[in-house]
């Protein structure tokens, strides 16, 4: 892997998750998200040491693994490193086995629990300004792909997003991305459009995105959401319970399921129902010991 210049001295290493780096004088630096696991904390790692770089901070944008999964590598190899995240995305962190009940609703089939490890944050960041290594970070609220996910704007204007916003690629490749919160992602999807930055990396992406291609892809990321209230709405003519919604939008996007998957998109699907449900654009009803939902 290798470490490439954004601006000043904001950096990122390009990943299957990227990886910020934002660098100090004294050659310590501030990790924003850690990648999967070891094999992808150790490939990080070796980016850094090419550089004189040691890792004494750790950002995490939320709790997703993919972004988390490198934390205790580093704090293990590290000693003294600080692990700083919002309050609710640490409550998932240091406490593995909540994602996997959330999305299965009790103790979860093993192939939900991708880590019985728990990750351990030693710092709570507070909106707006805080001082790391004597420096000024800012920290804004960009939730709604998971409850609290939190993005960083370094001294250099650099804006690191996290998986607040999805490339045109992922958007192709997954065109149903997990959301937690529809009505606070498309308020994070315009927030991001005013955003006093000059660059943005967004975790999965192969490009730093300008101001004006941020506000373009915002705008895609939008439409997307769209697309499927829209889709909903027309498939909720007639009353579906939750399955048959996800098995339709499936169907109509060409959307392959397995058991992973299945759930991931299910909880997806719960978050467009609460979403049109908590707007009084659909009703519901039981019969025969189903939920039914459908259109007002």
């Amino acid at each position: 892997m290798e470490l490439k210049k954004i601006n000043g001295n904001s950096y990122y290493v390009p990943s299957g998750t990227n990886i910020g780096v934002y660098t100090f004088k004294n050659k310590n630096c501030i990790l924003i998200d850690t990648g999967i696991n070891n094999t992808s904390a150790r490939k990080v790692e070796e980016a850094l040491l090419e550089n004189n770089l040691h890792p004494k901070y750790i950002i995490n944008t939320h709790s997703h693994l993919d972004h988390c999964g490198g934390n205790n590598y580093f704090s293990n190899n590290y000693p003294g490193c600080i692990t700083y995240a919002s309050s609710k995305e640490k409550i998932f962190m240091e406490n593995p086995e909540i994602m996997p009940y959330a999305l299965f609703s009790s103790y979860a089939a093993k192939e939900l629990k991708k880590s019985n490890t728990p990750i351990n944050v030693d710092e709570v960041l507070s909106y707006g300004t805080n001082k790391i290594n004597d420096e000024k970070i800012e920290i804004i609220s960009l939730k709604g792909h998971s409850m609290e996910q939190i993005g960083i704007i370094t001294p250099d204007k650099v804006c690191y997003l996290g998986d607040s916003i999805f490339s045109e690629e992922i958007i192709k490749r997954h065109p149903f991305p997990y959301l937690y919160n529809i009505e606070e992602s498309l308020n994070t999807l315009e927030y991001i459009k005013t955003l006093d930055a000059d660059y943005f990396m967004v975790s999965h992406a192969k490009i730093i995105y300008s101001k004006n291609e941020i506000i373009n892809l915002a705008d895609i990321n939008i439409e997307n959401i769209q697309k499927y209230i829209n889709q909903y709405l027309e498939l909720l003519d007639q009353p579906l319970t939750r399955e048959d919604l996800l098995e339709s939008i499936a169907l109509l996007n060409d959307i392959h399921l397995g058991f992973n998957e299945y759930y991931i998109n299910l909880g997806a699907t719960s978050a467009f129902i609460a979403y049109l449900y908590n707007k009084s654009l659909i009703n519901h009803s039981t019969e025969d010991g189903k939920l039914y939902y459908f259109k007002k």
